[in-house]
């Protein structure tokens, strides 16, 4: 591979994050382009090209754009990784992959990333509901991880990544992770991986 791959960000954003640790794991050469969301620059008519509905991330690789963090993992598994444990062909982890993507954009997305957005951003969401579903979700992930090392298969996947950066930072919202020590431990082994890389953080707000 002879070009970066652009990758089109706010730094704070966990959906940005999984695709820069992606890129990161995978040893791939990338270049940040962060976008001045408060200005409205990801509605600009240029970037909307990259991406149509204004939303990062967003890559372009050698003229190939994509957004949408989920299946910029799976792009660049698929196109540089193809065969690796990243993302398993047998039907069953396959289809346990895909199962914790759901799980990334959906439980997620409703738990601690709703809840992280309010504190971190100002969103509107319902914070109270927000962590009451983030709790929800890390009791069931606390008990998964209960007897294995990552969350698809017996090897670390695109799930672990997609689920990484918005449990990780779930105290940034209000969601205390002290009494999830399988999910503190899963986090630390995806920290050990070769060439992690932190996403950008935030004081912990003075909740309520």
């Amino acid at each position: 591979m002879t070009h970066p791959i652009k990758l089109y960000r706010t730094p704070k954003s966990g959906h940005c994050h999984r695709v820069e640790l992606m890129l990161a794991f995978l040893d791939l050469p990338y270049a940040t382009i962060d976008l001045d969301m408060a200005s409205g620059e990801h509605k600009s008519p240029e970037f909307l090209k990259i991406s149509p509905f204004g939303l990062v991330p967003a890559i372009d690789d050698g003229g190939y754009t994509l957004a949408d963090s989920n299946a910029i993992l799976v792009y660049l598994v698929q196109t540089y990784a193809k065969g690796t444990h990243w993302m398993p062909q047998a039907p069953k982890d396959a289809a346990e992959v895909q199962r914790w993507l759901t799980v990334a954009a959906d439980n997620i997305y409703a738990g601690p990333c709703a809840a992280r957005l309010v504190k971190v951003f100002g969103t509107g969401h319902d914070h109270a509901a927000a962590v009451a579903k983030a709790h929800d979700l890390f009791r069931i992930i606390e008990a998964h991880l209960a007897d294995r090392d990552w969350l698809a298969t017996d090897a670390i996947t695109i799930a672990d990544v997609a689920g990484y950066s918005y449990i990780a930072h779930a105290p940034e919202g209000g969601v205390d992770l002290a009494p999830y020590p399988n999910i503190r431990a899963w986090l630390k082994r995806i920290e050990a991986q070769p060439n992690f890389v932190a996403m950008a953080t935030s004081p912990i707000p003075e909740l309520a």
